[in-house]
């Protein structure tokens, strides 16, 4: 097996029959032991394996085995997060980590749905969520779900060096000012830049925000415009705002000379390109009925959109066909 064959595959957000399919498209054979197997190459999730989507269990069922059996490396992504934060008792009493409002309910409720009566089993994926590294660091490749911060990326391994979290790092994020929350908060949910003046924008996923994602491999940005990466355009004039210095500071930059980075997170459209000649953001929306999309690569250190492989999202009958298949 080649150390540097690797296909990444992007929020797959529980399009479970879906990833099966991509799997096979991309030479993988499920195995006898349930194992999704290639002779030399492996995958590697980009996080957010659940919520939203209609074959959650499955989702989590193919990934888990890939990456026990050692046919698969993976990333937590902010949805996992989410739902470690969301059923973790409070460690001050009462309550939980993630208070459960009607937004952060919203979140999760699929997901909790696909699992009702079946606690012991979601809570065995709970407890693997724990052991997803934040961010992945090899010879020809970086993988974060959503931005790579070198400074506090280098903080967090002096003490972290195996990219895990551990229950205490977990509870101080509840802390908005502590580093454990700014750590998660950074690499599963990269920069957002907040609206001036009380302004919202309501997203297509139907949440009212004050903030938009920003990129973090654009030199020298000077607008909103410069650095704005969701599918949710700006309004013109917010488009043109001048990034102030404090706004501009906050933000990571990952420059044109490091090695090839894949992110997840950013609900991207359309056909899959690259934002940066070494950047590849692999979140095509698939559980919105656009894209599940994968990268293969082999060591290139310039990235190639031709090496991109995608599958549009099944439809419900469709993935109720195709799920029967594995059970």
């Amino acid at each position: 097996m080649s150390e540097d064959a690797f296909d990444l595959i992007g929020d797959v957000h529980g399009c479970g029959a879906t990833l099966a399919v991509l799997l096979e498209r991309l030479g993988y054979t499920r195995c006898d032991d349930g194992v999704y197997r290639h002779p030399s190459r492996r995958v590697i999730f980009l996080g957010d394996l659940i919520d939203r989507g209609p074959r959650v269990p499955l989702a989590l069922d193919i990934a888990k085995r890939m990456v026990d059996a050692g046919s698969a490396l993976i990333v937590m992504g902010n949805h996992e997060y989410h739902a470690l934060s969301y059923c973790s008792p409070s460690p001050t009493g009462g309550g939980w980590l993630r208070p459960h409002t009607p937004r952060s309910t919203r979140v999760i409720q699929e997901t909790l749905a696909q699992f009702e009566g079946r606690d012991a089993q979601w809570q065995s994926y709970l407890d693997w969520f724990m052991t997803l590294p934040l961010c992945l660091e090899l010879p020809t490749l970086r993988v974060v779900h959503a931005c790579w911060d070198e400074p506090l990326i280098r903080r967090f391994l002096e003490t972290h060096p195996d990219g895990r979290i551990d229950r205490a790092f977990l509870n101080r994020t509840a802390e908005s000012d502590s580093v454990e929350y700014r750590v998660l908060d950074r690499l599963t949910r990269g920069a957002n830049v907040v609206l001036p003046d009380g302004l919202q924008i309501r997203s297509s996923d139907g949440f009212a925000r004050r903030s938009f994602r920003a990129n973090f491999w654009t030199p020298d940005p000077e607008t909103y415009g410069d650095v704005v990466f969701q599918p949710d355009h700006l309004p013109p004039e917010l488009d043109a705002r001048p990034l102030s210095d404090r706004e501009r500071c906050s933000l990571a930059y990952y420059a044109p000379t490091r090695r090839p980075l894949f992110i997840g997170h950013y609900w991207c459209e359309g056909i899959p390109a690259l934002p940066a000649p070494n950047v590849a953001c692999l979140d095509y929306s698939a559980v919105k009925y656009g894209r599940l999309v994968a990268y293969r690569f082999d060591g290139e250190q310039r990235l190639d959109a031709n090496r991109f492989v995608w599958l549009k999202v099944l439809s419900e009958r469709d993935a109720e066909k195709k799920s029967r298949e594995f059970h």
